[in-house]
């Protein structure tokens, strides 16, 4: 199980059709790809146009190889990708321990 961990900021004045378009996106595009298991979405209190995806893989090479060089990657991009500010920070985690 591998966590993907996306740090997303969008412009100005753009939260409702962000927030609109992510969940369009995961619903008819991330939920589909091989490995996928599930998928969180925060949106940031601070600052209100910054939001943490996290998607859970069965294995980092379903997100890196399987999706992200698959047509699919290039839909979900055209859905989210117009409200980015800039280039959101993705990382990978393994993960170390959990509550019951």
């Amino acid at each position: 199980m591998i966590l993907e961990l996306a740090d997303i900021r969008i412009q100005p004045g753009q939260n409702a059709a962000f927030e609109e378009a992510i969940q369009r996106g995961l619903a008819s595009v991330i939920h589909h790809a091989k490995g996928f298991e599930r998928f969180t979405v925060h949106k940031g209190i601070e600052s209100a146009e910054r939001y943490v995806l996290q998607i859970v893989w069965t294995t980092l090479e379903d997100h890196t190889v399987g999706f992200r060089q698959s047509p699919a990657f290039a839909e979900w991009r055209a859905i989210v990708g117009p409200f980015f500010a800039q280039p959101p920070v993705v990382e990978h985690f393994n993960l170390l321990a959990q509550s019951a």
